[in-house]
């Protein structure tokens, strides 16, 4: 599913009152909010869906793959989700 699918099932959850567009601004709205906790709290739970967190990669060595020359990677941090009991019933 993409954004643009996501969006129409949105729309189609919310009723035949909401507009497309609507809908838009309620999914954009979700994913700042997302990206907003996990800056500022490290931690976004969502009960029965799942947790944003920030976790934190060590700096190490690579191998470029096309010329096999070894490379330094920097430390970085990353975005991890964790699924929620809710979510892994549905599957």
């Amino acid at each position: 599913m993409n954004k643009a699918e996501l969006v129409a099932e949105v729309q189609k959850s919310l009723g035949k009152d909401t507009s497309k567009a609507a809908a838009e601004r309620a999914v954009d709205a979700v994913i700042e909010g997302v990206k907003k906790g996990v800056k500022k709290d490290k931690s976004v739970q969502v009960i029965g869906f799942g947790t944003f967190s920030v976790t934190k990669r060590a700096a190490r060595l690579g191998i470029n793959p096309q010329t096999g020359e070894k490379i330094k990677i920097k430390a970085s941090k990353a975005v991890k989700f964790k699924a929620g009991a809710g979510l892994k019933a549905v599957l």
